[in-house]
């Protein structure tokens, strides 16, 4: 079969097909004439079963969801044809462009059609194309700035993803909600921000921008599935389990949400439903980065699939070499991997326009075994953003000791923090950066730092407050060795100078 076989606009208009589910693609046809239309879906459905690798089974599928003004599950057919199928299908593009102008979103119709006249010079729609470009035209002469919005738009979208897996969170916040102001419905960006407030430990912000997804977007299985992370890591088992037993049901059609699925249950130790979207995955032919093999290993290591987690795995360091001694296997290996080691974030994080993002690269780099590298990087050496306050950080990294005594306390106080989180991941990153943030408040008002314990036990206290995390002053200060009234003290000093 042809792609450029000719596919329906119309009342009358068939696709051209010789499957070997000719016999239900052809009943699907004969109901279709009928303008029996939910009948001919009914055989459609089948002829896919029997040829699921066949796009015009499909898109015929999608023309009929056209027609009973379906627009979002006839879009969905049709992007999954472009995305997993065949992605020169393009009088696909003419048909996403007809529905989202009926859809209103003309910003969106015009891209497709304009793509579909681009690749297509003699195609079967071109006249019908260009009529529709003409009535987009018309109906909003300002089309084009806003496809350059729209590209700013995913431009700005990349930067936060960038920023998120980098531990810049503060700065992925302000980017993400300035985007959200833009862009009010564009529903990737709240998810991002619910993970970079979850990670900067405000879990009530980043719970209620999930919820707000969840009653604008009903449905968002991405917000779903950062609901079942959030709850995993929060230790609710009830809200975990409740949450797991309804995405096991979830039968997505786009690999991207496929994939999303299985690195979620892979994540909480779901490890067969996980094994299972990845194995479809692969038989689909689709072609991850380094995070999809190295969860693909994961899910088949834990489910009795040790060769296969093993030649997944050498995929995974082909992808990313730093990931050695992660392997599912290595019972020696860390909990979590820590940012001490990993350079891009900590080349990141150095380039970061927040103070107490930098500072806490400076600590990092203390704590790692290429210090010397580190120092000597253009990063650190040539590095214009840095305060003289960063500056004097940089010298007592090097040599280990210097004049200002608050400098060192800070340094101390993350140095206590460490002794009870490490290695310091994503989640544990919010407690060190409201630390260093707190540091910065309290150097400019000329406060006398004095006791690190004191310090660092206050900071982890209001850091798990604000976390909803259950914990005591007195369980608190008997970790750190302080009378629980030097502890209260303290957590009002934090609190004085938290922003």
């Amino acid at each position: 079969m042809s792609k450029n076989s000719q596919a329906k606009k119309s009342k009358g208009q068939l696709l051209s097909f010789i499957p070997t589910g000719e016999y239900y693609f052809s009943k699907g046809l004969k109901a279709f004439h009928r303008r029996d239309f939910h009948k001919a879906i009914k055989y459609l459905k089948r002829a896919m079963q029997l040829e699921p690798g066949e796009p015009m089974i499909v898109c015929q599928l999608a023309i009929i969801h056209t027609e009973l003004g379906e627009y979002k599950e006839s879009n969905e057919l049709l992007h999954f044809i472009l995305e997993e199928l065949d992605e020169d299908m393009m009088e696909c593009h003419y048909f996403l462009a007809n529905n989202y102008a009926h859809l209103g979103y003309f910003k969106d119709a015009y891209a497709h059609v304009n793509l579909y006249l681009q690749e297509e010079d003699n195609g079967d729609f071109v006249e019908d194309a260009e009529d529709l470009l003409e009535i987009l035209t018309l109906e909003a002469d300002d089309l084009e700035e806003e496809l350059y919005e729209q590209d700013d738009l995913i431009t700005k979208q990349e930067h936060a993803r960038e920023l998120l897996e980098s531990g810049h969170f503060p700065k992925a916040v302000k980017l993400l909600k300035d985007v959200i102001e833009e862009f009010p419905e564009y529903w990737s960006a709240y998810n991002n921000l619910a993970l970079a407030y979850f990670y900067l430990g405000e879990l009530e912000k980043a719970s209620k921008t999930l919820d707000l997804v969840m009653e604008r977007n009903p449905g968002n299985l991405h917000a779903m599935c950062n609901k079942l992370v959030f709850a995993y890591f929060q230790k609710n088992k009830a809200e975990t389990a409740a949450i797991a037993d309804v995405l096991k049901k979830v039968k997505p059609i786009l690999s991207e949400h496929q994939f999303k699925l299985g690195a979620t249950f892979a994540l909480i130790g779901e490890y067969e439903p996980a094994y299972l979207w990845f194995r479809k995955l692969h038989k689909q032919g689709y072609k991850g980065d380094g995070s999809y093999y190295y969860w693909f290993s994961y899910a088949a290591y834990f489910t009795g699939r040790e060769q296969l987690a093993r030649s997944l795995w050498d995929k995974v360091l082909v992808l990313n070499p730093s990931k050695e001694g992660l392997e599912p296997w290595n019972e020696e290996q860390p909990a979590a991997e820590g940012f001490e080691e990993h350079d891009p974030s900590i080349l990141k994080k150095l380039e970061s326009d927040y103070i107490e993002e930098r500072l806490f690269a400076l600590f990092l780099i203390s704590l790692s075994n290429k210090k010397e590298t580190y120092l000597s990087s253009k990063e650190v050496v040539k590095n214009k953003k840095f305060s003289s306050l960063e500056n004097q950080y940089v010298n007592m990294v090097k040599v280990g000791k210097i004049d200002s005594g608050e400098l060192i306390v800070a340094h101390e106080t993350a140095k206590a923090l460490y002794e009870h989180h490490h290695p310091i991941g994503t989640v544990e990153a919010g407690l060190y950066l409201m630390w260093f943030s707190v540091f910065v408040e309290m150097s400019e008002a000329n406060v006398a730092l004095k006791n690190k314990d004191a310090l660092a036990a206050a900071t982890e206290y209001v850091w798990k407050k604000l976390r909803n995390e259950k914990s005591s002053q007195k369980l608190v200060a008997k970790q750190y060795g302080l009378s629980p009234s030097t502890l209260q003290k303290y957590i009002k000093l934090v609190n004085g100078y938290l922003q």
